[in-house]
Protein backbone atom coordinates (compact mmCIF):
# COMPACT_ATOMS: atom_id res chain seq x y z
CA UNK A 1 0.00 0.00 0.00
CA UNK A 2 2.85 2.41 0.82
CA UNK A 3 4.49 1.80 -2.56
CA UNK A 4 1.19 2.49 -4.29
CA UNK A 5 0.86 5.84 -2.51
CA UNK A 6 4.32 6.89 -3.59
CA UNK A 7 3.40 6.38 -7.24
CA UNK A 8 0.60 8.94 -6.86
CA UNK A 9 2.97 11.69 -5.82
CA UNK A 10 3.47 14.48 -8.34
CA UNK A 11 6.68 16.45 -8.29
CA UNK A 12 5.82 20.14 -8.85
CA UNK A 13 9.07 21.55 -7.49
CA UNK A 14 10.16 22.67 -10.95
CA UNK A 15 6.99 24.65 -11.65
CA UNK A 16 7.26 28.46 -11.34
CA UNK A 17 6.16 29.86 -8.00
CA UNK A 18 4.52 32.87 -9.65
CA UNK A 19 2.10 32.92 -12.57
CA UNK A 20 1.42 36.09 -14.56
CA UNK A 21 -1.59 36.65 -16.76
CA UNK A 22 -4.32 34.07 -17.26
CA UNK A 23 -2.49 31.48 -15.18
CA UNK A 24 -2.87 33.65 -12.07
CA UNK A 25 -6.14 33.29 -10.16
CA UNK A 26 -6.25 37.07 -9.56
CA UNK A 27 -6.53 37.54 -13.33
CA UNK A 28 -9.88 35.75 -13.35
CA UNK A 29 -11.01 37.69 -10.30
CA UNK A 30 -10.13 40.90 -12.13
CA UNK A 31 -12.22 39.79 -15.13
CA UNK A 32 -15.23 39.11 -12.91
CA UNK A 33 -14.78 42.51 -11.28
CA UNK A 34 -14.74 44.21 -14.67
CA UNK A 35 -17.94 42.37 -15.63
CA UNK A 36 -19.64 43.73 -12.50
CA UNK A 37 -18.36 47.26 -13.12
CA UNK A 38 -19.26 47.04 -16.81
CA UNK A 39 -22.82 46.10 -15.86
CA UNK A 40 -23.03 49.26 -13.77
CA UNK A 41 -21.99 51.36 -16.76
CA UNK A 42 -24.57 49.60 -18.93
CA UNK A 43 -27.33 50.36 -16.42
CA UNK A 44 -26.50 54.09 -16.44
CA UNK A 45 -26.27 54.11 -20.25
CA UNK A 46 -29.61 52.28 -20.50
CA UNK A 47 -31.17 54.97 -18.27
CA UNK A 48 -29.67 57.64 -20.50
CA UNK A 49 -31.19 56.21 -23.67
CA UNK A 50 -34.50 55.51 -21.98
CA UNK A 51 -34.77 59.20 -21.15
CA UNK A 52 -33.68 60.02 -24.70
CA UNK A 53 -36.58 57.95 -26.06
CA UNK A 54 -39.00 60.00 -23.95
CA UNK A 55 -37.76 63.37 -25.19
CA UNK A 56 -38.17 65.15 -28.52
CA UNK A 57 -35.15 67.40 -28.06
CA UNK A 58 -31.83 66.02 -26.84
CA UNK A 59 -30.49 67.59 -24.81
CA UNK A 60 -33.75 69.20 -23.72
CA UNK A 61 -34.05 72.87 -24.68
CA UNK A 62 -32.47 75.27 -23.87
CA UNK A 63 -29.41 73.14 -23.06
CA UNK A 64 -26.52 72.70 -25.48
CA UNK A 65 -24.50 69.52 -26.08
CA UNK A 66 -21.35 69.24 -23.95
CA UNK A 67 -18.30 71.10 -25.23
CA UNK A 68 -15.81 68.78 -26.92
CA UNK A 69 -12.42 70.23 -26.00
CA UNK A 70 -11.83 68.57 -22.63
CA UNK A 71 -13.46 65.31 -23.67
CA UNK A 72 -11.17 65.06 -26.69
CA UNK A 73 -8.15 65.97 -24.54
CA UNK A 74 -8.92 63.16 -22.14
CA UNK A 75 -9.40 60.67 -24.97
CA UNK A 76 -5.92 61.52 -26.27
CA UNK A 77 -4.39 61.20 -22.78
CA UNK A 78 -6.06 57.86 -22.10
CA UNK A 79 -5.14 56.40 -25.48
CA UNK A 80 -1.50 57.41 -24.96
CA UNK A 81 -1.59 55.82 -21.50
CA UNK A 82 -2.03 52.43 -23.14
CA UNK A 83 1.68 52.54 -24.06
CA UNK A 84 3.07 52.53 -20.49
CA UNK A 85 0.35 50.07 -19.43
CA UNK A 86 1.51 47.59 -22.05
CA UNK A 87 5.16 48.29 -21.23
CA UNK A 88 4.46 47.42 -17.57
CA UNK A 89 3.01 44.07 -18.60
CA UNK A 90 6.05 43.17 -20.68
CA UNK A 91 8.56 44.18 -18.01
CA UNK A 92 6.54 42.51 -15.22
CA UNK A 93 6.69 39.22 -17.09
CA UNK A 94 10.47 39.62 -17.22
CA UNK A 95 10.70 40.50 -13.51
CA UNK A 96 12.28 43.84 -14.39
CA UNK A 97 11.64 45.86 -11.22
CA UNK A 98 13.32 49.16 -12.26
CA UNK A 99 11.42 49.45 -15.53
CA UNK A 100 8.14 48.28 -13.97
CA UNK A 101 8.57 51.01 -11.38
CA UNK A 102 9.15 53.67 -14.04
CA UNK A 103 6.17 52.45 -16.05
CA UNK A 104 3.89 52.49 -13.01
CA UNK A 105 4.79 56.06 -12.08
CA UNK A 106 4.34 57.21 -15.68
CA UNK A 107 0.92 55.55 -15.79
CA UNK A 108 -0.02 57.06 -12.42
CA UNK A 109 1.04 60.51 -13.64
CA UNK A 110 -1.08 60.15 -16.77
CA UNK A 111 -4.03 59.04 -14.66
CA UNK A 112 -3.61 62.13 -12.48
CA UNK A 113 -3.52 64.38 -15.56
CA UNK A 114 -6.71 62.70 -16.81
CA UNK A 115 -8.37 63.39 -13.45
CA UNK A 116 -7.41 67.07 -13.61
CA UNK A 117 -8.75 67.36 -17.17
CA UNK A 118 -11.89 65.56 -16.03
CA UNK A 119 -12.47 68.33 -13.47
CA UNK A 120 -12.68 70.84 -16.30
CA UNK A 121 -14.72 68.38 -18.34
CA UNK A 122 -17.49 68.50 -15.75
CA UNK A 123 -17.59 72.27 -16.11
CA UNK A 124 -17.98 71.95 -19.88
CA UNK A 125 -21.08 69.73 -19.78
CA UNK A 126 -23.28 72.84 -20.13
CA UNK A 127 -25.61 71.62 -17.39
CA UNK A 128 -25.75 70.98 -13.66
CA UNK A 129 -26.57 67.53 -12.33
CA UNK A 130 -29.73 68.87 -10.64
CA UNK A 131 -31.21 70.43 -13.79
CA UNK A 132 -33.15 67.48 -15.23
CA UNK A 133 -32.98 63.77 -16.06
CA UNK A 134 -30.61 64.33 -18.96
CA UNK A 135 -28.19 66.29 -16.80
CA UNK A 136 -28.38 63.74 -13.98
CA UNK A 137 -27.52 60.78 -16.22
CA UNK A 138 -24.67 62.65 -17.93
CA UNK A 139 -23.15 63.61 -14.60
CA UNK A 140 -23.73 60.11 -13.21
CA UNK A 141 -22.01 58.47 -16.17
CA UNK A 142 -19.02 60.78 -16.04
CA UNK A 143 -18.95 60.59 -12.25
CA UNK A 144 -18.88 56.80 -12.19
CA UNK A 145 -15.97 56.77 -14.60
CA UNK A 146 -14.16 59.45 -12.61
CA UNK A 147 -14.42 57.18 -9.57
CA UNK A 148 -12.66 54.48 -11.58
CA UNK A 149 -9.96 56.93 -12.65
CA UNK A 150 -9.28 57.99 -9.07
CA UNK A 151 -9.24 54.41 -7.80
CA UNK A 152 -6.89 53.29 -10.55
CA UNK A 153 -4.57 56.25 -9.92
CA UNK A 154 -4.30 55.30 -6.24
CA UNK A 155 -3.75 51.62 -6.99
CA UNK A 156 -1.14 52.29 -9.66
CA UNK A 157 0.73 54.75 -7.43
CA UNK A 158 0.74 52.31 -4.50
CA UNK A 159 2.07 49.45 -6.62
CA UNK A 160 4.71 51.88 -7.90
CA UNK A 161 5.62 52.71 -4.29
CA UNK A 162 5.99 49.00 -3.53
CA UNK A 163 8.21 48.72 -6.60
CA UNK A 164 10.61 51.12 -4.86
CA UNK A 165 11.21 48.47 -2.18
CA UNK A 166 12.62 44.92 -2.16
CA UNK A 167 9.05 43.68 -1.64
CA UNK A 168 8.46 44.08 -5.38
CA UNK A 169 8.93 40.44 -6.28
CA UNK A 170 6.90 37.37 -7.08
CA UNK A 171 3.18 38.05 -6.94
CA UNK A 172 3.73 41.81 -6.90
CA UNK A 173 4.76 41.56 -10.56
CA UNK A 174 1.50 39.71 -11.19
CA UNK A 175 -0.31 42.61 -9.46
CA UNK A 176 1.35 45.08 -11.82
CA UNK A 177 0.25 42.98 -14.80
CA UNK A 178 -3.33 42.73 -13.52
CA UNK A 179 -3.38 46.47 -12.89
CA UNK A 180 -2.58 47.09 -16.57
CA UNK A 181 -5.43 44.79 -17.63
CA UNK A 182 -7.81 46.81 -15.48
CA UNK A 183 -6.42 50.03 -16.95
CA UNK A 184 -7.43 48.79 -20.40
CA UNK A 185 -10.95 48.47 -19.01
CA UNK A 186 -10.84 52.04 -17.70
CA UNK A 187 -9.77 53.32 -21.11
CA UNK A 188 -12.39 51.25 -22.95
CA UNK A 189 -15.21 52.46 -20.71
CA UNK A 190 -14.00 56.06 -21.14
CA UNK A 191 -14.35 55.75 -24.91
CA UNK A 192 -17.85 54.28 -24.57
CA UNK A 193 -18.90 57.01 -22.12
CA UNK A 194 -17.57 59.69 -24.45
CA UNK A 195 -19.51 58.26 -27.38
CA UNK A 196 -22.68 58.47 -25.31
CA UNK A 197 -22.07 61.85 -23.69
CA UNK A 198 -20.67 63.68 -26.71
CA UNK A 199 -22.02 61.68 -29.62
CA UNK A 200 -25.65 61.01 -28.70
CA UNK A 201 -26.67 64.68 -28.30
CA UNK A 202 -25.21 65.48 -31.70
CA UNK A 203 -26.12 62.47 -33.83
CA UNK A 204 -29.09 60.70 -32.20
Amino acid sequence: MEAYREKLLLDVSKLPSVAIGRRNVSWLGNIFYMVIEGTMFLLVIASYFYLRSRSVDWPPAPYMPPALRYGIANVVILLLSLLPARWIQKRAAAGDRPNVRVGLFILAAMALVAIVVRWFEFGALNCRWTDNGYASTVWALLGVHTGHLITEFIETFLIGAIACTPKMEGNRFADADTNSVYWYFVVATALICDLVIYGAPRFI
